[in-house]
């Protein structure tokens, strides 16, 4: 079976470490998603084309929630494309024990705790 492709919207000042988890659970025996993109770290004039650029070229999209999130304007700005884009997303907590926050405009989502069998079904729903 195909591999889904999926693009990570996270915040990039403080859950770099968090995205580096995800890539390397993408690269695991059995994992059913490949990490096609990620965030775009540097402000251009061109930055949220080249986010929607990524986004297009996938079929879902992971949001790593930390406990910044909710200020990361980018982050935001993903999820508004993804929106846009028609290309489903879901939440992750980040931090099992932390406070994480979720993006402005996700308030009625769900925040799914990160294990890899909850990331196994989330990626088989959105199929």
């Amino acid at each position: 079976m195909a591999k889904t492709r999926v693009f990570v919207s996270f915040d990039y000042d403080f859950d770099n470490d968090l995205k580096n988890a995800l890539v390397g659970q993408a690269k695991m025996e059995g994992s059913p998603f490949e990490i096609a993109d990620w965030s775009i770290k540097d402000a251009s004039p061109s930055w949220r084309s080249d986010a929607r650029n990524r986004i297009r070229r996938v079929q879902q999209v992971i949001v790593i929630c930390g406990e910044q999130t909710h200020k990361a304007r980018g982050v935001k700005i993903e999820i508004d494309i993804a929106k846009e884009e028609r290309r489903p997303y879901f939440l992750l907590e980040g931090r099992s024990d932390k406070c994480c926050q979720k993006p402005p405009g996700t308030e009625s989502d769900t925040m799914h705790k990160w294990t890899w069998d909850n990331l196994k079904a989330l990626i088989a729903r959105r199929r």
